[in-house]
Formats: structure tokens, sequence, C-alpha cells
């Protein structure tokens, strides 16, 4: 089968289309033939190894894991002979959590896996986005921020990967929401449902003198200092980046003050977890209650040319890669 290689960390080129062993699945496993996959900021990441910090998951000094990925969308190829919940010819969607490996024609998961049947009304390239971008942003806005109805939601990249599918959950929940994108994405972000846009190259949001319940920032590009002011007592300021600045102000807020600083390891999360979490999105996609976005797509032979535009962090939604 072709795969996604790399075994050192670098510029996109250090990336590979090869051939390698097909995998075998195990009895409790599932083959998928694999459609479409995700291509994220956190591949790319992973790809470069910085910031070094985030070599600690995938290897200090060559990667641990030679093929990327982690969202995938395909079709049950083959099932092991104890599984139950799934059979040959199940279109699928899912994240292949720490193992990685999606980027490639097949990959076996487990049943027990983050694996559900995707929504009957996506393609196979919008519904690897939904396991990125929704999959992180649902539990940011529903297990952290506690959204409820009635609220006011400032949600910074909003034209972005998780902004885009962040704007559609918020709405879901009853919230009022505020999206904070580029001039040439205000019509876009719109039409997910945003009450309100603020184009950040001609306006400061904190300088507007509107407070919100909960400011989402889903590409790391704000601070908890920055957003104190605009948010209402009881507060919540969200990150979806890592950083020892935001580490720190969660750890401060968790002991002193109404407003408070949060971030999720959401691909920390168990994998029946996301597996709930793919089926009420799958329920919702279905209702016409959330779609994806896609900006590109690009197939596995032009995987260095997809991550030199998504390192350049100006994707509208989602970036996939037909496999």
């Amino acid at each position: 089968m072709r795969a996604i290689i790399y075994s050192t960390y670098g510029p996109p080129e250090v990336l590979q289309c090869r051939e390698i062993e097909k995998p075998v699945p195990g009895d409790n496993e599932v083959l998928i033939r694999v459609r479409a996959a995700a291509l994220t900021a956190t591949d790319v990441i992973f790809r470069r190894g910085k910031p070094f910090i985030s070599r600690s998951a995938i290897g200090l000094l060559k990667p641990k894991y030679l093929i990327p990925g982690d969202a995938l969308a395909g079709e049950i190829e083959a099932a092991g002979r104890d599984v139950k919940s799934f059979k040959k010819g199940d279109q699928v969607y899912g994240s292949t959590n720490a193992s990685f490996g999606a980027h490639a024609e097949y990959k076996c998961l487990s049943e027990q896996g983050a694996l559900a049947i995707k929504p009957a009304n996506m393609n196979f390239e919008e519904a690897a986005a939904v396991c990125d971008g929704a999959l992180t942003a649902l539990p940011f806005l529903r297990d952290h921020a506690n959204i409820q109805s009635g609220q006011t939601v400032l949600i910074n990249g909003a034209a972005g990967s998780i902004g885009s599918f962040a704007v559609q959950i918020a709405r879901y929940f009853g919230a009022e929401v505020t999206g904070i994108c580029s001039t040439s994405n205000i019509e876009m972000v719109k039409s997910l449902g945003a009450d309100a846009v603020i184009d950040y190259t001609r306006e400061d949001f904190t300088q507007s003198g509107q407070s919100y319940d909960i400011i989402f920032d889903c590409v790391g590009k704000l601070s908890f200092s920055r957003c104190r002011p605009a948010l209402k007592q009881e507060g919540i300021y969200l990150s979806t980046v890592i950083s020892t600045g935001i580490m720190l102000q969660m750890l401060r807020t968790s002991m002193t003050g109404s407003k408070k600083a949060k971030i999720a390891f959401t691909g920390l999360r168990s994998a029946a977890e996301k597996t709930k979490d793919l089926i009420f999105l799958r329920e919702l996609i279905e209702a016409g209650k959330v779609r994806s976005v896609i900006d590109r797509s690009y197939p596995m032979e032009q995987i260095a040319e997809a991550h030199r535009y998504v390192e350049k962090g100006h994707k509208r939604g989602n970036v996939s890669i037909t496999i």
C-alpha cells in the first residue's frame, strides 16, 4: 500500500509517499480502506518537531510514528473474527488516537477505537474534517466552558478548521456567537451562523465595549491577559494552543479570581468518549445543524505542497488528503 512516511523532523520535503506492507487486522480490529484524511496544523507541528515540547508525545530525536495523520474517513474492507459492531462495506469516520497512521491507503483500528458510521450526507473529505475540528470544538465548549443557551461567545479564528465548527456548535447550544476572522472570510463565517463578525484587520475586539461569557481562541493568537477585560464576571477564556503562559494562567485562575483560563487536552480523551461524540455529531450533521468547510484537497503525491499551504496559517476551514 502507499503511505506518507517521515523518519526525521524538518521541512515539508521530509515527507515521502512510499510503498509499504499492507496491515492485517487482528481478531478485534477492522481494516479501513482510507478514502480521505484531514491535514491539520498539528500535523505540521509534528512534522517540524517544533515547538520542542511537541516531541514529548512523538519522539525527542526522531519521530516514533512514521506515518502521520489522525483524522480519517473510509470504508471497512475486512473485519476480525471477534468484531461485532462493524462489517465489510461500512463507511466510517474516526480518529486513530495516539497510533496516528491516517495518511495511508489502509489503517487497522480496534473495534473499541474512536470509530463510528460516517454521516450519510457527507462525503469522505467532509467526514474526515469532522474528526479534527468538530471533535476538538465540541468538548471545549460543552465540557470545559459548560456553554449555555443565551450566553455570548466570541470565537477567534472562526474561519479555521476548529473555529468553523465552533461557530456552528455554539449556535446549536443556543449561544449568541461573534466570530473573528479576516476580511475575505466574513461572509463564510456569517453563513455558518455567526450573529456578528469582527474583521481583525480593521477592528480590535477589546476596544468595542462588548463583553462575553466565553472567549474561545481556536488559533492561539490571543492571551488571557488581553481577553480578560472583555470577559464577563465568571467568564471563561479557552485556548487550543499549549504554551507556558496559558498553563500558568490556568493554574493561577483556578485558585483566584472569577474569570478563568482553560485549556483542554482533547486529543488525549478516551476512544469511548470520542466515539460518543462522533455519534452525536453525526446526528447534528444529518439534521443539517453542522457542516464541514473544505478549503483545498490534495492527492498523496502532493503532500509536501499541502503542508506548505497549511503552514502559512491562512486556510479556510479544512484541508484534506484524498487517498
